[in-house]
């Protein structure tokens, strides 16, 4: 299977942020991809006010994507964000394209180096997997990669390839914690791990300010036992990649670390 991961850095307007979305999803399916992967926040970039955008996933947004999705027949991953409870949002992950729409609400929000998602995000509850041509996808959406458990509840769910959707936060050793998150969830899980982060706005030249986590970019491919297959810099980039998910199968034969796993 051929993926696509957009590294993109995407800011406070919403439609020029879905003309940038339309932009890298016709490059990637130029280049013979089935499934294209965008970070978290890709509606609207953190540091910006959500509520405001936030709409169901048959809004106008989510619709246009569906749309875009259809006209060049390849599948879309895509971070939203859709009305929570208590005025916040669900910071959201929206799959669509060819034999697939579906979605994942974050579970594990971002409190943490002093910035507190939880005051505008509402946590979602569930897992989420999807079948794309075949393969099974699971999905998780930036903090979420601190947590092993969800990656391998993926797994146990028949997931080959987790995906990992983020905004990173910039910070003293936190892009060495990304690197070396995205390749132990890949070796917890025995799965692809397609990570795809916002660029860093400041390889651009865009100002930042306030602990909102913009990116930090480094969007990676991981293979089952740790092997980085794609590593992008900070700078707004696409990358594709030929994986099989067969290769999980034999790995799961070598190190069968979800079968050996106990219940303590």
């Amino acid at each position: 299977m051929r993926l696509a991961v957009a590294q993109i850095i995407t800011g406070a307007d919403v439609a020029a942020n879905l003309e940038l979305i339309r932009e890298y999803a016709t490059r990637a399916k130029a280049a013979g991809a089935e499934l294209v992967v965008f970070p978290e926040a890709a509606m609207r970039a953190f540091g910006n006010s959500l509520a405001d955008i936030a709409e169901p996933l048959d809004g106008p947004w989510a619709e246009a994507v569906r749309g875009l999705a259809r006209e060049l027949n390849i599948a879309v991953v895509v971070g939203m964000f859709t009305p929570g409870a208590g005025g916040r949002v669900r910071n959201t992950l929206l799959v669509t394209g060819p034999g697939v729409d579906t979605s994942y609400d974050k579970i594990h929000l971002f409190d943490a180096f002093g910035f507190a998602e939880s005051d505008s995000v509402d946590a979602g509850t569930s897992p989420v997997t999807f079948e794309l041509n075949g393969t099974v996808f699971g999905l998780s959406t930036c903090y979420d990669v601190r947590f092993p458990a969800l990656f391998t509840a993926n797994a146990r769910a028949g997931a080959q390839v987790n995906i990992v959707c983020a905004s990173w936060g910039a910070g003293e050793g936190k892009a060495e914690q990304w690197d070396l998150l995205v390749r132990a969830r890949a070796v917890d899980s025995t799965t692809f791990v397609v990570a795809c982060g916002q660029g860093n706005p400041a390889s651009v030249g865009l100002p930042t300010t306030g602990t909102a986590p913009t990116g930090i970019g480094r969007s990676a491919v991981i293979s089952p036992l740790g092997a980085v297959m794609v590593a992008l810099g900070e700078m707004p980039e696409l990358a594709v990649v030929d994986i099989d998910p067969s290769v999980v199968e034999e790995v799961r034969g070598k190190l069968p670390v979800l079968a050996n796993a106990r219940d303590l």
